[in-house]
């Protein structure tokens, strides 16, 4: 026989939720899930996401720029990726836009040049054809455009 899962009253579930939207930023999507989770009906879930949009611990804008910010600064991704990402947790594009718009050129550039330039040498290989594929692979999984990724590999290797 399989123990039974816990139940939450509403207030419970709330307040386990502000501690679960307090230690990190959360998106809509995560919440919902969470919820699930804890199974609330959810004519409950909907009452509980509007009491944290309305205490300000679920915010999209806000949980937005923490991750363009925290994954281009320390995981090096690209926009490519960073927009797919935040699309898959189902934020607006309009958000996309505005947290992807904190990202300076000139950030992204150095950004862009100082990890290429780092993959490349780090590469071993006996082909030149091989060592542009390995760092071109790199690069666009990363979220790269293309265009600046082709030119960095034909840059580098030639």
């Amino acid at each position: 026989m399989a123990p039974a899962k816990k139940t939450y009253t509403v207030e419970d579930a709330l307040a386990k939720l502000k501690k679960y939207c307090s230690y990190q930023d959360r998106c809509h999507k995560e919440v919902a899930q969470k919820l699930k989770q804890m199974q609330m009906i959810p004519q409950a879930s909907e009452q509980i996401i509007i009491v944290l949009i309305e205490e300000n611990f679920l915010n999209e804008e806000r949980f937005a720029m923490a991750y363009v910010r925290g994954k281009f600064r320390i995981k090096k991704w690209g926009r490519r990726r960073l927009v797919s990402e935040l699309k898959h947790r189902q934020i607006s594009k309009y958000i996309i836009n505005t947290a992807l718009n904190q990202i300076s050129e000139d950030d992204y550039k150095a950004t862009f040049d100082a990890l290429a330039n780092r993959k490349a040498a780090s590469i071993t290989g006996s082909s030149k054809l091989k060592k542009k594929k390995k760092l071109a692979d790199y690069l666009l999984y990363r979220g790269w455009e293309s265009h600046l990724v082709y030119e960095k590999v034909n840059q580098l290797f030639n």
